[in-house]
C-alpha cells in the first residue's frame, strides 16, 4: 500500500533587504518591512554625500529598531555599508558638493544625482542574491518628492525586470511610499509603531540635504530651507493638524 501523499506545504520565508539611509523615509520603510517580512537586513551607501551625517545616525536608529522589532513579526538581521564614492567622482551635484541648491535648465533640481537610485538598487540586488534575500524595499516616491526621475514607479518596475532577467532571479522591488505624500508617510509611521516610532523619526533620523544636524525642530533635524526639509516640515504640519482635528 502506498504511503499517503503529504499535502502540507510550507510557505516560503520572505526575506527583505531595506535600502536604509538613516532618513525619515527609509526608517519608515524599515518599520514597514519588519511588519511584513520574516527576516530583514539593511544596506546603506557611502557615496560622498554632502549630508554624510546620515551615516552617523544609522547605528543608533538600528539599535532602537531592534527593540521595536521584538513586538513585530520580522527579525532585524545584519547591516551592510557599501562604498560607492565613484558616484561623487563622476557627478558633481548639490548633493555631493558645496554649492547652492537651484533648478537646472532641464527642470530638475541640481540635487539630482543621475543614476544614484539605479545604482543603489543594482548593488542591493547583488547583495540580496548573495545573501539569499528575495525582496528589496526602497523609500522611492513620486507623490511628494523633488522630481527625481529614478524615483518614479516606471523606473523601479523597469529595473526590476532588467535585474531579474540579468541575474535569473525572481527578486521583488517594493516601494511602500510610492503613492504617499509626506503627511501620509508620517501617518504610516504612527500606524506601524505609534507615537514612539514618530518620536524616533523626529529625534534620530536625518533627511536634510545640507547636512545640518545641530538644530532640532518639531519635525526633526535640518536647515529648514532645502527641498528635503521643506517637504518633511510641510508633511509633519499637515499630519499634526489632521491628528489634532480628530
Amino acid at each position: 500500500m502506498n504511503a499517503p501523499l503529504d499535502t502540507h506545504t510550507t510557505a516560503p520565508v520572505k526575506k527583505a533587504l531595506v535600502l536604509f539611509s538613516g532618513g525619515q523615509d527609509s526608517t519608515t520603510c524599515l518599520a514597514w518591512a519588519l511588519n511584513h517580512y520574516d527576516t530583514v537586513e539593511t544596506i546603506g551607501f557611502r557615496y560622498g554625500q554632502r549630508h554624510a551625517v546620515e551615516l552617523d545616525v544609522r547605528p543608533k536608529i538600528l539599535e532602537k529598531m531592534r527593540r521595536f522589532a521584538i513586538d513585530w513579526p520580522g527579525e532585524l538581521g545584519p547591516d551592510h555599508i557599501c562604498d560607492l564614492s565613484l558616484i561623487s567622482d563622476i557627478s558633481e551635484t548639490a548633493m555631493t558638493a558645496d554649492m547652492e541648491i537651484r533648478m537646472m535648465e532641464n527642470g530638475l533640481p541640481n540635487t539630482f544625482v543621475p543614476g544614484r537610485n539605479l545604482m543603489f538598487l543594482t548593488v542591493a540586488a547583488m547583495l540580496a542574491y548573495r545573501r539569499g534575500l528575495n525582496v528589496l524595499v526602497g523609500g522611492m516616491c513620486e507623490t511628494d518628492f523633488s522630481g527625481y526621475p529614478d524615483c518614479r514607479d516606471d523606473a523601479i518596475k523597469a529595473l526590476q525586470v532588467a535585474l531579474n532577467i540579468g541575474m535569473d532571479t525572481r527578486l521583488n522591488l517594493v516601494t511602500p511610499l510610492m503613492w504617499k505624500n509626506k503627511k501620509e508617510t508620517w501617518q504610516l509611521a504612527f500606524d506601524l509603531g505609534g507615537q514612539s516610532l514618530v518620536d524616533l523619526i523626529v529625534q534620530d533620523t536625518h533627511t536634510c540635504y545640507m547636512g545640518t544636524h545641530d538644530q532640532l525642530h518639531e519635525w526633526g533635524y535640518g536647515c529648514g530651507k532645502c527641498p528635503a526639509c521643506m517637504l518633511r516640515k510641510r508633511g509633519f504640519t499637515q499630519y499634526c493638524a489632521e491628528k489634532n482635528a480628530q
